[in-house]
C-alpha cells in the first residue's frame, strides 16, 4: 500500500507517519497480496479534539472510516478497528454469498479477484430503503441552498446550480461550516 499523509493544523512527524502506517499495515493481513491502492490519511486537530480520517479506493470497495480523539494514536488505533470491521462484514456477505452458491470458502483476496474480473454482484438485501421521496430541484445559487437547508433543520439539501444546471448538494460539516457537491462537468 501506498500511503498518502497529509496533516491540517499538525505537523506530520516521522513518529505519528511511522504509527500511522503500523497499524494500516496491519490490515494487510486480511489480503493475500496487498492491494495496490493507495491510502489517503487527513490528520487534523480543531479546539484541542485530534481526527483522523482513512480512505482506502479498491475495486468495487471503498474502505472509508474517520475518528475523533483527544489523542492521535488513540484515535489512530479507534479507526483501524472501523476498518477491520468494514473488511470483516464485506469478507463475510461474500463468502455468504459463495457458500449459498455451493462454492467452497473463500479468503478475501479471492473474493477481490473475483470483483476484478465482475463477477461479484452487490446483495440487494443488504440495504433496506424504508422511505423514497421526490420533489422537484429549483434553480438556485449555493448561498440560498445553504438558508434552505438551515430553514428546513436538514443537514444537506439538494437543488439545481443556478449557473451550471447540474444538481448540486450543499451540507453541513461537523466543524460547523458548509461544503459543496458538485459533479464533474
Amino acid at each position: 500500500m501506498i500511503y498518502n499523509i497529509r496533516g491540517e493544523n499538525i505537523e506530520v512527524t516521522n513518529a505519528i507517519r511511522e504509527y500511522v502506517e503500523k497499524k494500516i499495515g496491519k490490515l494487510e493481513r486480511y489480503f493475500d497480496t496487498p492491494p495496490s491502492s493507495d491510502v489517503h490519511v487527513n490528520l487534523s486537530v480543531y479546539n484541542m479534539e485530534q481526527k483522523i480520517e482513512v480512505t482506502i479506493p479498491m475495486t468495487n470497495l471503498l474502505l472509508r472510516a474517520e475518528e475523533n480523539h483527544t489523542d492521535l494514536y488513540a484515535a489512530t488505533d479507534l479507526v483501524v478497528d472501523k476498518l477491520e470491521r468494514q473488511i470483516r462484514k464485506y469478507k463475510t456477505k461474500i463468502n455468504r454469498k459463495f457458500r449459498q452458491q455451493g462454492a467452497p470458502k473463500h479468503v478475501f483476496a479471492e473474493m477481490e479477484q473475483e470483483a476484478l474480473n465482475g463477477r461479484i454482484e452487490k446483495e440487494d438485501d443488504s440495504i433496506d430503503i424504508v422511505k423514497k421521496k421526490q420533489f422537484d430541484l429549483k434553480p438556485m445559487d449555493e448561498e440560498e441552498a445553504v438558508l434552505q437547508m438551515d430553514m428546513l433543520g436538514h443537514a444537506f439539501y439538494v437543488f439545481e446550480n443556478a449557473e451550471t444546471g447540474y444538481t448540486n448538494v450543499v451540507y453541513k460539516r461537523k466543524d460547523g461550516k458548509y461544503g459543496l457537491i458538485e459533479p464533474n462537468a
